[in-house]
């Protein structure tokens, strides 16, 4: 982890300098089935969503791809009809040439949404209460296991 060291200038005008850690921030991508069996990637939240989509969508078999607007790019288009399936992703507002997708078919993103209903539900995971990022990638798989067992 990055630290940073702050200057800051105390009532008597003597400088002090201390060491903060900078704040933890992390990111959940989920691919996820039909049935709500998601498939999880947790990276460091200043990356962008889209270059993390390619290893989610790597090998999964569907007719569809439904995804927020934030994985609409080129390469995720090509990556998705290169595996035989059909884009189902809101164009963003800055495409020259918008794309059409079905919007009656992008109203069943709403599976991913309570997926992430799940996750929130457990206080450890969403307030990001493990600091060790091992321990918090741990805890998502057991979270995505217990919701696949109905264990919860």
């Amino acid at each position: 982890m990055p630290r940073y060291i702050l200057t800051q200038q105390e009532r008597a005008g003597a400088i002090r300098q201390s060491a903060v850690q900078k704040g933890i921030n992390t990111k959940i991508h989920l691919t996820v089935d039909a049935h709500g069996m998601p498939r999880v990637v947790v990276t460091e939240g200043t990356s962008a969503d889209c270059t993390h989509a390619g290893a989610l969508i790597e090998g999964i078999e569907a007719q569809y791809l439904l995804a927020d607007k934030g994985y609409d790019s080129n390469a995720i288009v090509k990556q998705t009809q290169g595996q035989g399936m059909q884009v189902v992703i809101p164009p963003r507002k800055n495409r020259r040439e918008p794309r059409s997708y079905d919007k009656y078919l992008y109203r069943h993103w709403h599976v991913v949404g309570n997926v992430f209903l799940h996750l929130k539900r457990w206080r450890g995971i969403a307030t990001r209460y493990v600091k060790n990022a091992a321990s918090f990638v741990a805890a998502v798989q057991i979270w995505c296991l217990t919701l696949g067992l109905d264990l919860s």
